[in-house]
């Protein structure tokens, strides 16, 4: 029978051992609008943040309705992670209704952005805001999101340098890793269609051509000028391989792939991560996916 001294003991113990509700009440509590970005913030905030993600795994950023639940993350966070670049067309909207004050943080600030022409208007210059798919630019987006979280939360700064420089030296690795696979393709097979233009920034920094029948967004269909302009374009240039992306309805790869007679080389991810049990469930797992897919379709 526990005798008086042993009840002394446990109600010590008892009063040095609030830790774990104390620091599930003080982590930093944080909104990011896509999983891709989504998942840096965790990379850096690690335990010290609570990281709510707008559009979740396989969902399409460009079309994404908000919802009640989403007005309500954005008034309780400390910080808003936006991609920026015209990405998130209904953010702002969002932001105004939800009556918060958080900072809104634009993670892509510095990246040197891509002008291409506005699928609506070719004689309309847009940035291209898929920028995270060079993964020098992820290392600028993690740059801000330290400094960000450093500035919500004074008292994490060690923790948030800590981590941005240990993942910014997994960034270095992977980048290399990258650079080595897309090197095992010939030139004269890095020439490929994907279904929207979301892997413009790969191609510029790995050497690789992406052709999408679709433009920058996902939210108008390509006409069928277009996508007949795609498939005399596969005949005449040889282009081995079609690619599905994980957000977007397979059909017209498919049909693409039917009526040139290239082969479909898998899925790649462009807008968004996988499920956790997926192969793409972080970003340096989505961009090690996507260089081995390419490389598994049109290396020899």
């Amino acid at each position: 029978m526990p005798t008086r001294r042993d009840a002394l003991k446990l109600a010590a113990l008892t009063a040095l051992c609030p830790a774990a509700p104390v620091r599930a009440q003080s982590r930093v509590r944080v909104v990011a609008t896509f999983s891709i970005l989504g998942d840096l913030v965790k990379q850096v905030g690690g335990d010290r943040v609570e990281v709510v993600t707008l559009v979740g795994p396989d969902g399409d950023v460009h079309v994404y309705s908000p919802t009640p639940a989403d007005a309500k993350a954005l008034g309780a966070a400390r910080a808003i992670f936006v991609n920026g670049l015209g990405l998130e067309g209904w953010i702002a909207r969002l932001i105004a209704v939800s009556g918060g004050r958080a900072p809104v943080i634009v993670a892509s600030t510095g990246v040197k952005a891509r002008d291409v022409a506005d699928k609506r208007d070719p004689s309309r210059m847009v940035p291209d805001p898929h920028a995270w798919q060079s993964i020098a630019n992820a290392g600028i987006y993690v740059g801000n999101i330290r400094d960000a979280l450093r500035a919500a939360d004074p008292d994490g700064s060690g923790t948030y340098d800590d981590n941005a420089q240990d993942y910014l030296g997994k960034l270095d690795a992977l980048e290399s890793e990258v650079k080595a696979a897309i090197a095992k393709i010939p030139a004269d097979r890095r020439k490929i269609i994907t279904t929207h233009g979301s892997f413009g920034y790969f191609g510029d920094a790995y050497g690789m051509e992406f052709i999408a029948p679709e433009g920058l967004s996902t939210d108008a269909d390509p006409s069928a000028k277009d996508v007949a302009k795609v498939i005399v374009q596969i005949k005449r240039e040889h282009i081995p391989a079609v690619f599905i992306e994980n957000i977007y309805d397979p059909r017209l790869i498919e049909r693409i792939a039917e009526e040139s007679g290239a082969k479909i080389g898998g899925t790649l991810y462009s807008d968004a991560l996988s499920p956790p049990n997926g192969p793409a469930a972080t970003y340096i797992a989505m961009m090690r996916h996507n260089a081995r897919a390419l490389v598994d379709a049109l290396a020899p």
